[in-house]
């Protein structure tokens, strides 16, 4: 079964989510993503959903590290009281802010992109990008993995929705490996 997506406005990105309270003050400890990692400061402004579905735009008044996590403080958050309302909340950011590296991607960007072999056969189509230790890899409609490492992907081309692989034997099909 294939992950269920929460999707974000196109001009979002994932920050993260509102893991818990830290102290009295309303600092609160964030579960961020790989973008809001590098991404959240002083000074951005953030879109929070909060577990009941409303939505509201918080200015990050501080931000700093406790134990390897970020904590960050909000305008008008100043009591844990407040604080305790934006437990749970997921944040994004306008992705305008993110400074992405050469080779870096959006999931958003990468899901519907096609994979093609160098032949130019279509070989799926991206539905989801996962996160593991050892490397992310693309979800595809079939239920294949391909692991997102520079062995296997050549070349991406977000706006053309275009993936180009050279993927061993075998990690499509099982059968085709056994037939190199």
């Amino acid at each position: 079964m294939l992950p269920t997506r929460v999707s974000t406005p196109p001009n979002d990105a994932g920050a993260g989510r509102i893991a818990g309270v830290f102290g009295l003050r309303g600092e609160l400890k964030v579960a961020p993503s790989r973008i809001g990692e590098d991404a959240l400061r002083a000074g951005l402004e953030v879109r929070a959903r909060l577990r009941d579905g409303a939505e509201r735009t918080l200015r990050i008044r501080s931000l700093r590290r406790h134990q390897g996590r970020p904590l960050v403080a909000f305008d008008g958050i100043d009591d844990a009281n407040a604080a305790e309302t934006l437990v749970g909340a997921t944040l994004t950011i306008d992705r305008a802010v993110v400074e992405l590296a050469p080779d870096e991607y959006f999931d958003d960007d990468l899901v519907g992109c096609a994979l093609v072999d160098a032949g130019g056969a279509t070989l799926g189509r991206v539905v989801a990008v996962e996160h593991y230790p050892a490397q992310d890899v693309l979800l595809l409609e079939t239920g294949a993995i391909v692991p997102l490492v520079r062995a296997f992907v050549k070349d991406v081309d977000v706006r053309a929705k275009r993936i180009l692989v050279d993927l061993p034997p075998g990690l499509l099909d099982a059968s085709a490996a056994e037939e190199a």
